[in-house]
């Protein structure tokens, strides 16, 4: 369980003011000394994150950044590192010292009402002091959960856990199959997977294992070939596979070697679906026919590899964006949670497949992108427009392909 990926976890944040034991009740959460301990207010620097199995949740990932009063230059960074784990969190703890309500708390709540983001309320150090009545009956009055506890001495961890299992958001308890309603039982679907410079070595990319997973929990299964295999291995099948799932940057290839009668796509695409807003992404791709020479573009890659020479986020995205456009673009690149806070300065923004990141951190981009009015779309959908492949890539999902031409013919 410790080795499943971040990307399918729930994300618990831990939030509050300096010292408020933010990191004794992650500590008492995970029986574990994952976060210094310290009576001296902002120890915590740097976002701590811990993964774990919190049965019957299952895999989740706490994160215990520093406190959102911090002062000074420094605590403004870290301010800044704290408010990019709100773009993440699945499930919110406001932890509060005792009596100590005001206006950081009035402000965490507001946030993630806005966000909807489910949080519970923690008033920790109750050996200490207890919370003023008035403050206890407005949040019953609001209908906030909460729980009272002494982290230190991991008084209240079990009714906290409950409150965790009562108020984690049933999305990511129950998520989505990845393509278990385009198949049915007994059907094979082939997944053409490139062993190249990109692949690592001796294992697959995290998309193309979980592909093979939900393929078996959906009592399909599945033949995985490399891309210059694939027309043998299709010739090879007495009948042929409901669908063709491909690694983007083969598109063209497995588009001409697979038979029109045969439906395909991307990973990338599959994982736009299912991390973040497919038809949104859509829409970001039409927009690519009025991007102009000297365009601001930002590829937001999730991983954080070294990139190789023909690397697909820095060389060959950019490369085929050029060539559609017939001119020189302006590329910015980030990855990881390194994401810019306003995004109003870009004219399109291409994020990655997103395996690495929850649907949270992906959903809250995309809705960033929308609130300024900057395009927004994904690797896979991205280098299927620009090859000329956008509507086969789309037909696997009616709804969605339906969508695409309305928006074609308003255009």
């Amino acid at each position: 369980m410790l080795k499943a990926p971040k990307g399918i976890r729930l994300h618990i944040g831990i939030f509050g003011r300096r010292n408020a034991g933010k990191s004794s009740l992650l500590n008492s959460l995970t029986r574990q000394k994952t976060s210094i301990v310290s009576d001296k207010a902002g120890t915590t620097t740097d976002p701590v994150e811990k993964p774990m199995e919190l049965l019957p949740v299952g895999p989740v990932i706490f994160i215990d950044p520093a406190g959102i009063d911090d002062v000074g230059k420094l605590g403004s960074l870290r301010n800044q590192s704290t408010r990019k784990v709100f773009d993440r969190t699945d499930l919110a703890l406001i932890v509060i010292d005792g009596n100590k309500w005001g206006e950081y708390e009035e402000e965490l709540i507001d946030e993630f009402q806005e966000r909807e983001i489910p949080f519970i309320v923690v008033f920790n150090k109750n050996d200490l002091e207890e919370p003023a009545p008035k403050t206890i009956n407005k949040i019953k009055n609001n209908e906030i959960p909460f729980v009272k506890t002494v982290a230190s001495q991991a008084q209240g961890t079990l009714d906290m856990r409950e409150q965790i299992i009562q108020n984690a958001p049933d999305e990511v308890i129950n998520t989505p199959s990845i393509l278990g309603d385009l198949i049915r039982p007994g059907d094979l679907v082939t997944l053409v997977v490139p062993i190249d410079m990109e692949a690592p070595k001796g294992r697959l990319i995290l998309p193309q294992v979980q592909t093979i997973r939900d393929i078996l929990d959906n009592d399909a299964y599945s033949m995985v070939v490399k891309e210059r295999e694939l027309r043998d291995a299709l010739n090879r099948l007495k009948r042929k596979p409901a669908l063709v799932v491909t690694d983007s940057q083969a598109f063209l290839k497995v588009d001409g070697d697979t038979p029109d009668d045969i439906l395909m796509t991307s990973f990338s695409i599959l994982f736009a679906r299912y991390k973040g807003d497919l038809m949104e992404y859509v829409k970001g791709s039409v927009y690519i026919d009025n991007l102009k020479p000297g365009d601001k573009v930002l590829v937001a890659e999730a991983c954080t590899h070294h990139p190789i020479a023909d690397d697909i986020g820095t060389v060959k995205i950019p490369r085929w964006l050029t060539q559609y456009v017939g001119g020189k673009l302006n590329f910015t690149h980030v990855q990881g949670h390194d994401y810019p806070e306003d995004v109003a300065d870009y004219d399109l923004v291409i994020q990655c497949g997103s395996c690495m990141l929850n649907r949270r951190e992906v959903l809250t981009r995309i809705l960033d992108t929308r609130k300024v009015g900057v395009p927004v779309t994904n690797y896979g959908l991205a280098i299927a427009y620009t090859l000329g492949i956008f509507e086969r890539a789309l037909k696997p999902f009616p709804a969605v392909f339906d969508f695409y031409h309305e928006l074609k013919d308003k255009s």
